[in-house]
């Protein structure tokens, strides 16, 4: 159909609608919509089910189905139903609800086909449906020929912002114009992504941090290229500039430092995906670092978000930064009749011989100290990977060690407290202490060696 052809399709639809047959028109184009939507809610779990061994272009051909099966079903339905219909009635509502349906599956289409190019962009997921009604809206306007008045009535609609006479058509022209330079910004920044993954010998962070700076200046390129194109001085984007400058300053001030402290850590390389931290009371394994947090996943499976300001202002103990190993020691203590260096001997074999504790450097029996119940021992050894966890490793060697002590007839003292009864007093004496606590006092000197 020819723009030529639309004003004729037009008036005599209008002539079928001032007419009592164009209840089977309706009826018909509500059938067939009513079927299509059917059909789709029926196969969505078709579409939704999925084998990992799918080859990428069958899953995209699948999803792709999936967003354009209402209106091509709708459109084959109506298309039969007219040839039907045709015969017994005029369907000029059918005809131009043909052209429509066909825009509306292109579009559909066409904006899932730029999502994928894109890449994954919850936002714009979300909003899919929404940009491609939006669309639709637009070019069916055009198909009906009512585009024009639409957009003279746009344009009457105006108002002043700053120095600058602004109109709702405008709005929507930047808005429009905003939105296609987002995505050709995201677009050049997913292609800068591949081109980094595939780069080889680059650091983890290194990658982020330059993909992130990457499409924060594509964004604000194409921010600012697209709204000069509609008209929209950004000289009167000023005040809010500076506005937005002041609350940086006083209200966001931790937020900015948080993100400022965030691309310093991806930048300088200190902390990496992977580490071992403490910080604070916090110990764990980082899992994932933002710009304005790091998660900390502990041993125990609990998740902490440290802003990376705290990061970067306070002592943190990197347990992984240059070497995944770590020392572990354990103590231990025995009698003062026990034959030292025998059990020296033992408490490095137990330890050579587990199989978590690396060989260089080997583990190591020392004496530390003369105490009162016994004398105080210390075993060092290694781990190859202290994110792997210490626990289980000290728990075998601890229970090894307490089951060669027993063969070997070793004690472990326990503390332990003697009690003396002293006989008491003789009589004659306690009449010459005076009081009874001085008795007591002179009873404890008699006995003090």
């Amino acid at each position: 159909m020819n723009e030529s052809q639309l004003p004729i399709l037009l008036a005599e639809t209008w002539r079928d609608l001032r007419s009592p047959d164009v209840l089977w028109q309706l009826g018909t184009l509500a059938l067939c919509m009513g079927l299509a939507w059917w059909l789709e809610r029926h196969m969505q779990a078709h579409f939704a089910v999925g084998t990992d061994t799918e080859v990428g272009m069958v899953r995209l051909g699948r999803r792709g189905l999936k967003r354009v099966l209402f209106p091509l079903a709708s459109l084959i339905l109506l298309v039969a139903a007219r040839a039907v219909l045709a015969k017994y009635h005029s369907v000029n509502l059918l005809n131009l609800a043909v052209p429509l349906l066909v825009s509306l599956a292109l579009i559909r289409l066409v904006v899932f086909l730029v999502r994928q190019a894109i890449g994954a962009s919850s936002w714009l997921a979300s909003l899919e449906r929404v940009f491609a009604t939006l669309v639709w809206g637009v070019v069916a306007l055009h198909i009906l020929g009512w585009l024009p008045e639409a957009v003279d009535g746009l344009r009457a609609v105006s108002f002043n912002f700053g120095s600058q006479r602004l109109s709702l058509w405008t709005v929507l022209q930047g808005t429009a114009m905003v939105l296609l330079a987002l995505l050709l910004a995201l677009w050049i920044a997913r292609a800068i992504e591949r081109k980094l993954v595939a780069t080889t010998g680059l650091d983890e962070s290194v990658r982020l941090v330059m993909l992130r700076v990457a499409k924060a200046g594509l964004i604000l390129v194409a921010v600012l290229i697209a709204l000069p194109i509609v008209g929209i001085d950004l000289t009167t984007l000023s005040v809010f500039g500076g506005a937005l400058g002041v609350g940086l300053g006083f209200g966001l001030q931790k937020i900015a430092a948080n993100y400022v402290s965030g691309f310093i850590i991806l930048l300088d390389r200190s902390i990496r995906i992977g580490n071992m931290i403490t910080v604070g009371a916090d110990r764990g394994v980082v899992k994932q670092i933002t710009t304005r947090y790091t998660v900390i996943r502990a041993p125990n499976g609990m998740e902490s978000l440290v802003p990376n300001e705290t990061l970067v202002g306070s002592v943190v103990q990197n347990e992984t930064y240059s070497d995944t190993s770590m020392a572990v020691p354990l103590n231990f203590q025995v009698s003062y009749g026990s034959e030292l260096e025998r059990v020296l001997t033992i408490l490095v074999e137990i330890a050579s011989t587990h199989e978590q504790v690396v060989a260089d450097p080997p583990p190591k029996a020392f004496v530390v100290a003369f105490a009162d119940s016994g004398i105080n021992l210390r075993l060092i050894f290694w781990v190859p990977d202290s994110r792997e966890g210490t626990l289980g490793v000290s728990s075998d060697i601890n229970l090894a060690v307490w089951q060669r002590f027993r063969a070997e007839g070793i004690e472990i003292p326990f503390p332990q407290r003697e009690v003396r009864l002293l006989p008491p007093l003789p009589e004659a004496v306690v009449p010459a202490m005076g009081s009874p606590v001085q008795a007591g006092v002179a009873q404890e000197a008699l006995v003090s060696p």
